[in-house]
């Protein structure tokens, strides 16, 4: 089988196949293509890739020869026309905002495989690049939020004086908000962190940080791990309790997000308008609506004196390890069904993993989720 990789369409520093995978593939016996320059954001120079068994064709070449395309982002849709009928694609989708894409998919006869829609199942989770990303862009969350506050994050005892923590507070302790509370931790700062998931308050006390409870009646998570949606006199309770953790807060990192749906506004204007002077908002999910009112995406403002980070891809900044990792997870789909006798990709849609991730196949969308009328 004939493994494609081409450019991102967008300005993405992220990769979705490293020289080392194309390696892995090689050895797997399939024959990998990729477009010249395929690495270049992340330092990647085309003799990497063909030292690991790579061949660089044209893109026009990759999409209508290959049997398996690999990417990050989702295709154009004036592309999907020139994209290998019978193909399989795996990227990004953004299946629950795009029914034109899903239709054109469908038209050309590509058996999609949307990465969002992985399930949260043992056997996946080497496959999860929600995951893999969420972390990273929950590092980098603070990262940002440490390089433009003007207080340092430790506690520091000097001839000088003795200088306090920052106070960080986190909002949602999933895969990125963990991994935020970890990273503030590591540069000595004092942690709080809430979630409407009273079942990682244990994740939250390993990590050293310090857990807000709000009484807020019934919540719990999905079968995939996300936050249920909250009623809107949750929301409300919510958004009253918290007002004084944001006002002594130093930084405010928000994470919640809904699966397939808009973020809720967590922190309201008038939050912000409460909070110090040179305190730091970032929102995570400011590229599926945001959790803070005003926050405005490609963007960072200072209403009231209040930096609020509205910046899209933070998996981004750190690009080299982001690829590393989305390229891992999209390599370990392949492996998981690769027959390594015949070479090629076995296509069980009867399987828990495809039978999740499979939108389009066939010349139909067959995901119950989406077959439907838009």
């Amino acid at each position: 089988m004939i493994i494609g990789a081409p450019k991102e369409n967008r300005d993405e520093p992220r990769v979705a196949l490293t020289p080392q995978n194309a390696k892995k593939l090689a050895s797997m016996g399939a024959e990998v293509l990729i477009e010249k320059g395929l690495g270049e954001s992340c330092n990647f120079n085309d003799a990497d890739y063909t030292l690991s068994g790579a061949r660089i064709e044209s893109r026009s070449n990759i999409l209508s020869k290959s049997d398996i395309i690999i990417r990050l982002r989702k295709p154009e849709n004036e592309e999907v026309e020139h994209i290998k009928r019978g193909s399989i694609h795996i990227s990004y989708l953004d299946p629950f905002n795009n029914r034109p894409l899903l239709d054109s998919l469908a038209k050309q006869g590509v058996t999609a495989i949307c990465i969002e829609m992985i399930p949260r199942i043992s056997r996946a989770q080497k496959m999860d690049a929600l995951s893999s990303q969420a972390s990273l862009a929950g590092y980098v969350a603070v990262l940002l939020a440490a390089e433009r506050s003007s207080k340092v994050f430790p506690m520091m005892m000097t001839p000088a004086g003795t200088i306090t923590p920052s106070k960080i507070f986190v909002i949602g302790a999933g895969v990125a908000g963990l991994q935020a509370i970890a990273t503030a931790k590591r540069l000595g700062a004092r942690v709080e962190a809430f979630d409407t998931r009273p079942v990682v308050e244990e994740q939250v006390k390993s990590l050293g940080a310090h857990f807000v409870k709000i009484e807020l009646g019934e919540t719990g998570q999905t079968a995939q791990g996300y936050a249920k949606e909250l009623t809107k006199e949750q929301i409300e309770k919510q958004r009253e309790l918290m007002a004084g953790h944001c006002a002594s807060a130093d930084v405010v990192i928000t994470t919640a997000q809904l699966f397939g749906k808009k973020a809720p506004i967590i922190v309201t204007k008038e939050m912000v308008q409460g909070m110090k002077p040179g305190s730091i908002i970032v929102d995570l999910a400011i590229e599926t609506g945001g959790n803070v009112e005003g926050a405005v995406l490609g963007e960072e403002i200072t209403p009231n004196g209040v930096r609020i980070i509205g910046l899209p891809n933070l998996p981004g900044h750190a690009a080299v390890h982001a690829s590393q990792m989305y390229s891992n997870n999209v390599v370990a789909i392949i492996e998981e069904f690769w027959d390594r006798e015949a070479k090629l990709f076995r296509l069980n849609l009867d399987d828990e993993i495809l039978k999740s991730s499979v939108i389009t196949h066939d010349g139909k969308i067959v995901h119950s989720q989406f077959s439907g009328a838009p």
